[in-house]
């Protein structure tokens, strides 16, 4: 306490006394990659130093050791993948001295995630779970007053929008950053704009606004000459006047002059001067000694006066000042250090790494599922994998800007993680489909369905758990690897299912396609029995028709929704038809290779990092860039397969069944041929007749779309130097171009991290793989010359799905559809020969705990409950219907027994319609496994009750909402900051951004109450009226049981509604505030639940509502008022 209160009085102390000079806020602080040339545990115990000298657990050592010593001194510390490692080897007496200093403000945790993440090949979902999953291991370790208040991403190489926007939706009061353009970094020097505030969302506007501000010289190391690590050189303090050697004066007139040279470019009476730079301070006595003598001597001098200082400390002197800032509303892609330099490269590099992370990805949310829904398997967690992905997250790990024994590191922790996901889901899977008694059921997983290889289906015979992880019914064909040609396929009722095996590419695999008519309910599975056909069953053998061109007159091949005309002489695609809305396109897709600049002297080689390309056009594949085409015609599926090369080949892929106007291009490129030395980086490039003016949209982390326009910068003069890698942008999820005149829009999704422009009116071009000879320079020291699993080359696969519309269709199209590319269903296999009657003895597909009739027919619906109809085909669902189109569930999780982690999201922007419009959802009866019985609020980490949250409020230039438009109690509305389209209802339509705070949700399993299930459950809400009060609704009463529920749905799923502050009425007299208004239009705008188990339902005007004296549980059943709630039967279907 003692030491506390010193420092308390330490900083009002230079604050009075010395603020009439230039305040210099020396923060020490450490880089510590998470990978990079070594691997994350080289880095941390200092392993294979003869590629780097560095290990983290001797700066933590040291750092520590030192700040004990001296109350004054401070330290920043960002990376809780090494922190947490080394918190776990320390003992009792070490941690409390930490927490020490963590409550003395000392030691200070700026960013806090897992790891310091890239911004532009990172997608949102995987952001938000690295950043949680440090952030409140700072919280449960070291309390709410250590909740990092300072985002600090000073290594990502540009800076995305959407990454700002999170970070305000996380409660951090600001955002330092280093690495934008050259140019621009030169226009906001002379301007003094380095700092400003920073709105990320366009549909968010104000509430996605942080102060925003770029380090000095744009990067994040020590001023120059002032170095006193043990990996610098510069000369340290010398203080003795007796000594030829003293050099005070000389530092101190450096320092003094090094300060007011940054001051220059600053609007306050206050710099930060970043001391530290990678693994630095490993003999930390050594840095602080020379700063100590530093800052004494400066002091003495009074022209400046320097101390020690951290990121939240000098944000609050910031904003005492009271400045006004300017607005910046794009983002910060893409990033040159010097002319010919762009760092576009790297959203495409190590594509293999990048494709694998996206798949993992998949498992881990649906890993995270099924562990929440069990509430738990005890054999092994979702841990490893939320580990692995957390850590790849890292500025040089998905990027692919690490040495290539650090991306086998990588790959290899992911693999760990999926193996345990895959255990889990195995048990979890076999637990909900087991009957009481049944032995678990032996799932297995197919780890290379990238290049369909699956050894669990090698068996003629054998049973497919097909698990959705969507919250909406999942709608498509599902396909895998087969070694038969001719199956049977029985749905989870023994009905007899449609099907296609279509030859495979792979020696010895075929694919097997199933059409799903009623689709894979949300959160659940359907089981699939695979039988080899035989005369027994009268069901017709598809039959695949062949059909080789080369030459010939162009040909067709659609179905209901598109079709597509390829050109008979060069074999590609040249016109594309929406059947549905009737719009047509020719459009020309080839694949294309930029020849890379390689050591040429005195010119910028590309490498990991920068594309630089040698020639201003592309070279085709083959000449004339034809392609051999073979045509293969199913029941169920269309394929037009190209070969290009031996090492670039295509399907396009066309589903019968699909109602969605889209064609599916799966590629397979590698080994790139280097026998001639040159490197290549292969694209693909669709080339169309609209007319878009040199603009094109790429998506921010797969969320918000960004606006591109050729050879221009909207916040400063470009001085264009490059025209093809300057126009390079990170596309994440999806790319489009818009003809306007013709209101027709192409698009195309990725199912990857990919680089993509438009060079030329009405293209789209995707970089698919770079395989380079030459090392760019800037630290990796080796080329991105990937050489596989054969040692001849990397060979990738991957797809791109491309849609044609009208500008009005797309949105709703291309969201849900990339959800759908993100989150596709996960297959679970066991061989079988079982009949269908003999594997429902053991196994009910139903999963007697959760009966899912949202598919069914009317008919079948009645009797769904009781299941008692042989007629009915009853499916497993988490969730007892599918959530509205606009809403995705981003997180279930589970944190502890019985409390998990939800996190909703409006998944539409603000000019996206037509789902860009309020929607209402009830928690109450969403999840069918178990019950909702409390909820607390958080900010997006989940490290935070949103309540205890709030952020520093900032005047903004020309913004006529002024300081107080977002934190506490909002002043001034809304819509007064954002264009008015719409009435007032749906005004501010929706929402993109995550939802204002995940949620923690007690829950309790149904199959833990008496009778297995509720006898009653009513609990709904009523959507409000324009600025009614809301009632909360809602109880459970179960009659006989020893246990009653009282559960209450989400209070409000509403983007275009403007809710007051006092919204929503609890129990005793308490009320949930709705603190920011931005918040109110969010999804969803708040949860809040009741707990109680003595309580009554009351229609009233305004909704129900739920009152403390009623009666006590046991009196019967409540029901369902009527007209109070409309549940939306939804489903992927635009």
């Amino acid at each position: 306490m003692k030491a506390s209160l010193r420092a308390a009085w330490f900083t009002l102390a230079w604050a009075v006394i010395a603020a009439d000079v230039l305040q210099v806020h020396i923060v020490p602080h450490t880089h510590d990659d998470v990978g990079w040339l070594k691997t994350v545990d080289e880095y941390y115990y200092g392993a294979n130093n003869s590629i780097q000298h560095a290990g983290v657990q001797y700066i933590l050592d040291t750092v520590m050791d030192e700040l004990s010593r001296d109350p004054n001194k401070t330290f920043s510390y960002v990376e809780m993948a090494f922190f947490t490692k080394w918190w776990s080897e320390q003992d009792d007496a070490t941690k409390m001295r930490v927490k020490t200093l963590v409550n003395n403000k000392q030691l200070e945790f700026v960013n806090a995630g897992w790891c310091m993440n890239d911004e532009a090949t990172t997608d949102y979902n995987s952001i938000i779970d690295q950043m949680s999953l440090g952030l409140r291991f700072v919280n449960d370790t070291f309390g709410p007053q250590a909740r990092p208040r300072v985002a600090w991403h000073i290594d990502p190489f540009g800076h995305s929008a959407e990454q700002a926007a999170i970070f305000a939706k996380m409660g951090y009061d600001a955002f330092f950053i280093t690495r934008i353009d050259r140019s621009d970094m030169a226009a906001r020097m002379n301007a003094r704009t380095l700092e400003m505030v920073w709105r990320g969302s366009p549909s968010l506007g104000a509430g996605s606004e942080i102060f925003t501000g770029v380090l000095y010289t744009n990067h994040y190391g020590t001023p120059e000459g002032f170095c006193y690590d043990l990996s610098c050189k510069d000369i340290p303090i010398v203080d003795d006047p007796t000594q030829e050697s003293y050099n005070v004066p000389d530092r101190v007139n450096a320092f003094v002059a090094a300060a007011n040279d940054q001051a220059q470019h600053y609007t306050t009476n206050n710099i930060l001067m970043t001391f530290g730079d990678d693994f630095q301070y490993e003999n930390a006595h050594q840095n602080f000694k020379n700063i100590d003598k530093l800052i004494k001597y400066v002091n003495q001098d009074g022209r400046v006066h320097a101390f020690y200082s951290t990121p939240s400390r000098y944000i609050d002197a910031v904003h005492a000042a009271n400045k006004t800032w300017t607005l910046k509303t794009d983002d910060f892609f893409p990033y040159a250090d010097r002319p010919y330099a762009y760092w576009t490269g790297y959203f495409t590099s190590r594509p293999a790494l990048k494709g694998y992370v996206q798949v993992c990805n998949n498992i881990l949310q649906a890993c995270k599922q099924l562990e929440a829904i069990r509430n738990g398997v005890q054999a092994t967690s979702s841990r490893s994998l939320q580990q692995a992905m957390a850590v790849v997250q890292h500025h040089d790990g998905v990027s692919g800007t690490e040495q290539q024994h650090v991306a086998n590191d990588y790959a290899k922790q992911l693999h760990v993680g999926q193996v345990a996901c895959q255990e889990l889901m195995g048990y979890a899977l076999s637990d909900l489909a087991a009957k009481q008694g049944s032995p678990p059921l032996d799932l297995q997983f197919c780890e290379y369905l990238n290049i369909s290889v699956c050894p669990a289906s090698q068996s003629d015979s054998f049973n497919v758990i097909v698990y959705n992880p969507l919250p909406q019914t999942y709608p498509k064909v599902v396909g895998f690897p087969v070694t038969g040609k001719h199956f049977s396929v029985h749905d989870d009722h023994g009905n007899l299912v449609s099907n296609d095996v279509i030859p495979g590419n792979t020696a010895g695999y075929n694919t097997l396609y199933v059409p799903i008519p009623l689709g894979i309910p949300p959160l659940g599975f359907r089981t699939y029995f695979i039988r080899p056909l035989s005369s027994a069953h009268s069901y017709r053998r598809p039959r695949v028709h062949r059909q080789h061109v080369n030459g010939h007159p162009d040909f067709s091949v659609g179905n209901e929704v598109v079709s597509l005309t390829f050109d008979g002489t060069t074999g590609r695609l040249k016109t594309m038809s929406n059947l549905a809305s009737g719009v047509v396109a020719s459009v020309d897709q080839q694949f294309l290779w930029w020849e890379p600049v390689c050591n040429r002297q005195g010119v910028q080689s590309s490498g990991a990092y920068i594309m630089n390309p040698a020639v201003s056009s592309p070279y085709p594949i083959n000449e004339g860039n034809t392609a051999s085409v073979t045509i293969l015609e199913g029941n169920e599926v269309i394929e037009v397969r190209q070969i290009f090369e031996d090492w670039v080949t295509q399907t396009i892929r066309l589903y019968k069944s699909y109602k969605w106007p889209v064609a599916e291009f799966e590629f397979t490129v590698g080994p790139i041929p280097i026998s001639d030395n040159i490197g290549k980086e292969v694209v693909s490039r669709f080339s169309t007749n609209l007319t878009t003016n040199q603009v094109w949209y790429t998506d921010a982390n797969g969320r918000e779309m960004q606006k591109r326009v050729k050879n221009y910068r909207p916040t400063w003069p470009l001085d264009v130097t490059e025209t093809v890698a300057g126009n390079y942008y990170p596309v994440d999820s999806r790319i489009y171009i818009q003809d306007e005149a013709k209101q027709v829009q192409f698009t195309v999704l990725t199912d990857r991290a990919q680089g993509g422009t438009s060079l030329n009116d009405g293209e789209v071009e995707l970089m698919v793989h770079r395989r380079l000879l030459c090392d760019d320079w800037r630290g990796v020291d080796q080329p991105l010359n990937e050489t596989g699993a054969t040692g001849r080359g990397l060979v990738i696969t991957g797809r791109h799905m491309a849609v044609l519309d009208t500008i009005g269709n797309s949105p709703s199209l291309h969201r849900l559809l990339a959800k759908t590319i993100m989150l596709p269903p996960i297959y679970a296999f066991t061989p079988s020969s079982q009949s269908y009657s003999d594997y429902g003895k053991y196994y009910n597909p139903t999963a007697s705990r959760s009966l899912y009739c949202g598919l069914l027919s009317s008919s079948c619906s009645s009797r769904c409950a009781l299941a008692s109809s042989p007629s009915c085909s009853i499916v497993y669902a988490g969730l007892a219907q599918s959530l509205p189109p606009q809403v995705h569930l981003l997180t279930l999780q589970l944190i502890s027994p019985k409390t998990l982690l939800l996190r909703l999201e409006h998944q539409y922007q603000l000019d996206e319609p037509p789902y860009n419009k309020s929607v209402t959802i009830s928690l109450s009866n969403m999840f069918t496994g178990f019950s909702v019985v409390s909820a607390t609020e958080l900010v997006l980490g989940a490290n935070e009750n949103i309540d205890n949250v709030q952020r520093l409020k900032w005047n903004v230039n020309g913004d006529n909402c002024g300081r107080a438009r977002y934190q506490g109690h909002v002043k001034k509305p809304l819509h007064a900051c954002q264009p008015q389209q719409h009435s007032r209802r749906i005004n501010a339509k929706s929402s993109h951004l995550p939802i204002r705070g995940p949620r923690y949700i007690e829950r309790h399993h149904k199959d833990q109450l008496k009778n297995d299930v509720l006898v009653a459950t009513t609990s709904y809400l009523v959507k409000s009226e324009e600025k009614a009060d809301l009632d909360l609704v809602g109880s459970i009463t179960e009659p006989g049981s020893h246990q009653g529920l009282a559960v209450l749905g989400i209070a409000l799923i509403s983007m275009g509604e403007d809710i007051g502050p006092e919204d929503l009425q609890l129990p005793g007299r308490q009320r949930l505030h709705c603190r920011e208004l931005v918040v109110c239009r969010t999804v969803p705008l708040a949860l809040t639940l009741l707990s109680t188990s003595q309580c009554c339902l009351q229609h009233g005007a305004g909704g129900v509502r739920i009152d403390k004296a009623g009666p006590t549980r046991g009196e019967g059943p409540l029901h369902r008022p009527e007209g109070l709630f409309a549940h939306h039967q939804g489903d992927m279907s635009p």
